[in-house]
Parts: C-alpha cells; structure tokens; sequence
C-alpha cells in the first residue's frame, strides 16, 4: 500500500509546491543577491501552524543551492536549540567549523569569532521557531554578518519582536517579511492528492476521503498529512487494501495526539515546568 513513506512524512519537501508560488518567488527574490555573490536582506517568514512555513524555507534554500555552487545552507530548529551556544554550535557544525570546539568549555563569544572568520561560501541560515530563542541578541550578531542570509521563521510577528530590543526590533521590522494564511480546503486536497499520488498505491483511498481529511485538519497542512500517514499505517498494518472511513477517524485521533506530544517534547525545560 504505502509505496514511499518518505512523501508521507510532514517534513518531507516535495519537489513542487502546491498553492505557494508568490511565497516562493517572494523569498526567491529576497535570497537572490547571493547568487551574484552580495549580502541578502533578512528574510521573517510567518504564519499560524500547519502553512508551509518550514517547507517553503527549505524548498527555497535547496533549490538556490541547485542554481548556485558557492551557496551553503543550514538549518536550526531553534525550539530544540534554544540556548546561545547551541544555536551556534548547530550553524558550525554544519559548515565543518567544529572538530576542536569543546562543548562545556568553549565560550559563547568564541563560536561568533568563528563565525565572523568563516571564509567559505555565502550560506543561508534558517531559524525555525526563531521566537523560541532563550537569546534573542543572537539574531543581531548573526544579522551583522554579511557572509550569512537569515530566513527566520515564526508563528507571528509579534511573538518575535516582543523578545527582542529596540536596536534589533528596527532591523527586523525592515527586513522582508513573507506571510503566510491557512490553506482551504480545496489547496489541502491538493496537496494531499500530490502526496496520495507519489506515496500510495492507486485506489487506495478517494478523493471524498481526502476531503474528508482536509475538513478535519482545519487549514493545517501538517495536521492533514498526519493524519493521511496514520490512516495509511492503520490499512498497510492490518493488511487491507483500502483505507476506510473507521480508519480516517482513528487516524484523527492519533495524528492529533502525535502532534501535541511532540510540541510536549519539544518544549524547554522552563516550559515543561510551566506547564
């Protein structure tokens, strides 16, 4: 039944996207001066749960790293990440600039010396979850750096310039800022026939339950094709070769299940006591 599970995960990036095409050009156009080999504006992409935000970031990066040869990317999920050095120490790692740096004894400032003495390809580097940054001053350190392009991403504006000082709200309210709203239901099924298409079997399940699918999950594409992956996973596991309406709504269930205890475990220790 399930012919490539990677299609199937919510992080997968398809190699087109559906229903985002001004996003993309929009962020295109923002990252392009690297291809001539100039600094790129700081890019703020925003909008509710579930929108393409991180896909759209990523989609983006790779293809510019298609285009261009002397392009880097690295990402950092900054709600994992949320300290200082871990967020820098992700950015390093990636770009090979670790093999010596210690870390319980190396300090902060050190990992932004390496940083401003980086001298290999102009590298674009994306902040999810930006506004989760237990040191929102590091985004002013690295916005200063005319080797790297920042694409930071957010649920809303506001969650993010609410943590930062004036010297660095400035900045970022004159960066570039795509926004981006919930889907329909009609672009869900779209991207949930894309994802059918790629991932299942034919005439494994109909276009009636996709649109069943994209009414539960609200607008949210990652929700969407959670709950896809489990009905799938449901059918392929007690060996049936179809998904049935009893299944979509088991699948609900445990989609919505999965993504509220992976925010659980994503949250800080602060948070989790907090909460």
């Amino acid at each position: 039944m399930i012919r490539d599970a990677r299609v199937l995960r919510a992080g997968f990036v398809p190699r087109e996207v559906e229903h985002r095409d001004a996003e993309v050009n929009h962020l295109s156009s923002v990252l392009e001066p690297i291809v001539n080999g100039k600094p790129a504006d700081t890019a703020i992409v925003t909008g509710p749960s579930g929108t393409g935000k991180t896909c759209i970031s990523k989609f983006v990066t790779e293809r510019l790293r298609g285009e261009v040869l002397d392009v880097e990317t690295t990402y950092v999920n900054c709600w994992r990440n949320y300290t200082r050095f871990r967020t820098l120490y992700q950015v390093l790692d990636d770009l090979g600039q670790t093999i010596d740096i210690h870390r319980q004894s190396t300090p902060h400032d050190e990992l932004v010396d390496r940083l401003q003495q980086y001298d290999g390809p102009r590298t674009v580097i994306i902040l999810d979850e930006v506004d989760q940054l237990e040191d929102p001053g590091i985004l002013y350190d690295l916005h200063s750096l005319e080797q790297f392009a920042l694409v930071c991403i957010a649920n809303t504006e506001q969650e993010l310039f609410s943590r930062v000082d004036d010297r660095l709200v400035s900045r970022l309210r004159s960066s570039e800022h795509v926004r981006m709203d919930k889907y329909h239901d009609e672009q869900l099924y779209d991207i949930l026939h894309a994802r059918t298409k790629w991932g299942l079997d034919d005439d494994v399940i109909t276009d009636t339950q996709l649109y069943q699918i994209a009414d539960a999950a609200a607008g949210d594409a990652r929700l969407a094709i959670g709950i896809l992956r489990t009905a799938a996973s449901i059918a392929d596991r007690e060996n049936h070769g179809r998904i049935s309406d009893e299944m979509l709504l088991d699948a609900a269930d445990d989609a919505r299940a999965q993504i509220r205890q992976t925010s659980l475990d994503s949250l800080t220790p602060h948070q989790q006591a907090v909460y």
